[in-house]
C-alpha cells in the first residue's frame, strides 16, 4: 500500500517553525557562551615574528591562488558599489571615510580565509567553498555577533566622520567632486578635517584591532565563547603592544596599497593579510 501524503496544517507548520527557531537560538547561545573553561595561554612575540607570519600568509595564498582571488573579489566590488552610492553630492564627504573604514570590517570579511588556513594546517583538502564551512561551525553564532559589532563600529565611524566634516568644511554640501577635493586639500578647514579625521580614525582602528585580531581565529579554533575570545584578543594586544601595532600598520598600509586602482588591489592584498592573521594567531596563542 502506498504511503499516504501528510499535508501539515498551519498550526503544525507554526509549531515546527517555533521548534527550529528555538534550536537556532540555543545553538547561538551555546556559541556565545562557549564550553572551554580555561583561559587560552598568550605568548609574547617579537616584531621579527611578523616576517614569518607574512611568509606563511603568502604560502597559503599561493596554495589557493584561484580560490582566494575569487572569494576576495567580492570585497572590492561591494566597496565600489558603496562608493558609487556615496558619489551623490550630499554624500560626497563619506567617500574617503568609507574607503578608509573598510579596514574596520576586514577581520569579519576574512573569516573564510582563516578557515582555509586552518584546514590547510590540518592537511585537509580545501577549496573556495570550504570557506563557507564557517556557517556550520560551532562558533558561527559568536562570529556573526562579533561581525555585527564591527559593522556597528563602522557605522559609528561614518557618523563621526560626517560630523567632523560638518564642523570643518560643512555644513554646506560640495557642488562637485572637483570642488570637494579642492576644499579638502587646498583650504585650512580641509587640512583640519584631515588631521582630526586621521586622529579619530586611528582610535577606531585601535579598538577594532584590539577586539578582533585574535578573537575571530580563536572562535574558529576553540570553543571559548564570545566574551572570552574578545577579552583574550585585548590581552594579547596589551601583552604584545609593539608587534601588534606594527601588524596594524602593515594591515593599514596593505589596504591603502590594495585600494589602488579602484580597490582591485584588495583581491591580492586581502588573502595575504587574512591568511597571515591566522598564522599571527598561531604565534600568539599556545595550542
Amino acid at each position: 500500500m502506498a504511503a499516504r501524503l501528510h499535508i501539515r496544517n498551519p498550526a503544525e507548520w507554526a509549531v515546527d517553525q517555533v521548534v527550529h527557531a528555538g534550536s537556532a537560538a540555543k545553538s547561538v547561545a551555546e556559541s556565545v557562551a562557549g564550553t572551554q573553561a580555561a583561559d587560552p595561554v598568550i605568548r609574547r612575540i617579537r616584531v621579527s615574528d611578523l616576517k614569518d607570519v607574512l611568509v606563511k600568509g603568502l604560502e597559503d595564498t599561493g596554495a589557493y591562488r584561484t580560490d582566494v582571488f575569487f572569494l576576495c573579489l567580492v570585497y572590492p566590488v561591494i566597496g565600489l558599489m558603496l562608493i558609487g552610492l556615496m558619489a551623490h553630492h550630499a554624500l560626497l564627504p563619506l567617500i574617503f571615510p568609507i574607503a578608509a573604514g573598510f579596514a574596520l570590517v576586514g577581520p569579519a570579511a576574512a573569516v573564510g580565509l582563516y578557515e582555509m588556513s586552518r584546514r590547510r594546517e590540518r592537511g585537509l583538502p580545501t577549496n573556495w567553498s570550504d570557506a563557507f564551512g564557517v556557517i556550520g561551525s560551532h562558533a558561527f553564532g559568536a562570529i556573526a555577533i562579533l561581525g555585527l559589532i564591527l559593522v556597528v563600529v563602522f557605522v559609528a565611524w561614518l557618523a563621526t566622520a560626517y560630523l567632523i566634516y560638518h564642523l570643518t568644511l560643512g555644513p554646506e554640501q560640495p557642488d562637485s567632486i572637483q570642488a570637494f577635493v579642492r576644499d579638502v586639500f587646498m583650504t585650512d578647514s580641509g587640512r583640519t578635517m584631515i588631521g582630526v579625521g586621521v586622529g579619530v580614525g586611528f582610535l577606531f582602528a585601535i579598538l577594532v584591532l584590539s577586539i578582533s585580531v585574535i578573537s575571530f581565529p580563536l572562535l574558529l579554533d576553540k570553543e571559548v565563547g564570545l566574551a572570552k575570545a574578545v577579552s583574550t584578543s585585548v590581552r594579547a594586544v596589551a601583552m604584545n603592544p609593539i608587534p601588534m601595532a606594527v601588524w596594524g600598520m602593515i594591515v593599514a598600509a596593505g589596504l591603502v596599497l590594495g585600494s589602488l586602482p579602484l580597490l582591485l588591489g584588495l583581491v591580492i592584498v586581502m588573502p595575504v593579510l587574512g591568511h597571515g592573521t591566522w598564522h599571527l594567531y598561531r604565534r600568539v596563542i599556545a595550542r
